[in-house]
């Protein structure tokens, strides 16, 4: 194999655009890490919202538990969310494709309007229904994923973010955290941005060998100007990587990471420590 690295932190989403939830270990299925943007935030039209236009989502800290999901935020009253309940079939809308899912009930919905000052609604995906990836990018594999932006996994190398925090010290300006760009799976034993180079990513698990193919580089919102302990933006971390991030073959456009699609081990345990394994691609 041409590189071998090292899982050091894994990551879940369970509400999109909300924050993270750091695990020492998970379940790999098929739509990518359990749990991962299975419920989102949604306005009276079923459209999705992020911290793009309401960065204070950033601030919803949620944690689950063995039979719920708790959600924490400053000022309110922890929410608790059952994990094996739902209420009413709907319709949301997000990006381009509208999903089956489930509404979450008025509680949560009253929580995140009050918190998010807009009317809004928690819903959670339709696990009976597959949303594909773009074929474009997972060629003959068949991608699915819930409420991502559109692809199962996101994996970033610690050596990234290092370069990253070097041009940020040498221009004066404090380094940033991993949890800004809101990876599920990070490496560590690898140069920067190797990620973008590899073929299949293998992670040899107790239950055998899994397999994720890294399909397309992650281009970049302002959601990592936005600093996830206080919300607020500034737009130092965009302008940097301005000057050295920008890749042909996503348009040009500022990328940081590689997202990939499952392709083996559903059902298996990823877990902090465990080896991975990849070729690089040759086109």
């Amino acid at each position: 194999m041409d590189v071998n690295a090292t899982i050091t932190r894994l990551f879940v989403y369970p509400v999109k655009s909300c924050a993270g939830v750091a695990l020492d270990h998970v379940a790999l299925t098929e739509t990518g890490l359990e749990f991962d943007r299975a419920w989102m935030v949604v306005d009276a039209q079923g459209q999705f919202v992020t911290q793009r236009e309401l960065p204070r989502m950033a601030l919803v800290q949620p944690q689950l538990k063995t039979f719920e999901m708790v959600l924490r935020a400053p000022g309110m009253l922890d929410l608790h969310v059952q994990l094996d309940k739902v209420e009413h079939a709907v319709q949301a809308t997000v990006w381009k494709d509208t999903v089956p899912a489930f509404d979450m009930g008025d509680l949560a919905a009253q929580w995140f309007s009050d918190f998010l000052g807009r009317p809004l609604r928690l819903v959670r995906f339709n696990p009976d229904h597959r949303r594909l990836s773009s074929a474009q990018w997972t060629g003959d594999a068949e991608g699915l994923n819930q409420f991502s932006d559109g692809y199962a996994v996101l994996v970033i190398s610690e050596a990234s973010l290092d370069g990253l925090n070097v041009r940020l010290a040498a221009a004066g300006e404090a380094a940033v955290a991993m949890e800004r760009f809101r990876p599920n799976i990070v490496l560590a034993g690898m140069e920067a941005h190797d990620e973008d180079r590899l073929d299949e990513l293998l992670i040899a698990t107790a239950q055998g060998e899994s397999r994720l193919r890294m399909v397309k580089p992650c281009p970049r919102c302002p959601i990592p100007n936005i600093d996830p302990a206080t919300a607020l933006s500034t737009p130092t971390v965009g302008d940097m990587l301005q000057t050295y991030r920008q890749t042909a073959v996503v348009g040009g456009a500022v990328a940081f990471g590689m997202n990939a699609i499952v392709l083996a081990g559903v059902d298996s345990e990823l877990r902090v420590g465990q080896s991975a394994s990849a070729d690089y691609k040759f086109d």
